[in-house]
């Protein structure tokens, strides 16, 4: 059974955020119209996904997780994170929890760099050290994993 992809997880974290928030609202830090700056986290996680995906594309390698590279993508925004995809889709994440303005949403935010690192990073970067190597190893001592 193939594992689920990254977007699986951040629509189960998404539903998990509304129930916390809906049943279990531990802590309102803000309500409308403060709850607007969670558009700030969440239109720049959009705009970081879609800016890597169009450098995948300009390279013709793949998105997807463990999928073999045919490159290995170091511009903007690679250049300021190893991953900005899973960067951007946290953002949108804390987004998300700070327009609903609960404690409680928060927790799924707080979880999902973890369970990407765990389910998704390690792997994938242990294929770009089998594939590409001394491009892998400069590259990932001058750029971080997260930001």
């Amino acid at each position: 059974m193939k594992k689920p992809l990254p977007p699986v997880y951040f629509l189960l974290a998404l539903v998990l955020m509304a129930v916390l928030h809906f049943t279990f609202p531990i802590y309102r830090y803000w309500a409308f119209p403060m709850s607007l700056l969670g558009l700030v986290p969440l239109v720049l996680g959009v705009a970081l996904n879609v800016t890597a995906d169009q450098a995948f594309k300009k390279y013709d390698t793949t998105v997807k997780p463990f999928e073999q590279s045919s490159a290995l993508v170091t511009e903007f925004p690679f250049s300021i994170s190893r991953n900005p995809m899973y960067v951007g889709i946290t953002l949108m994440l804390l987004g998300v929890a700070l327009l609903l303005g609960s404690a409680s949403s928060l927790v799924p935010v707080l979880v999902f760099p973890y369970l990407l690192s765990r389910m998704f990073i390690r792997k994938e970067e242990q294929m770009l050290t089998e594939t590409f190597p001394a491009d892998w190893e400069r590259y990932r001592s001058t750029v971080r994993r997260w930001i």
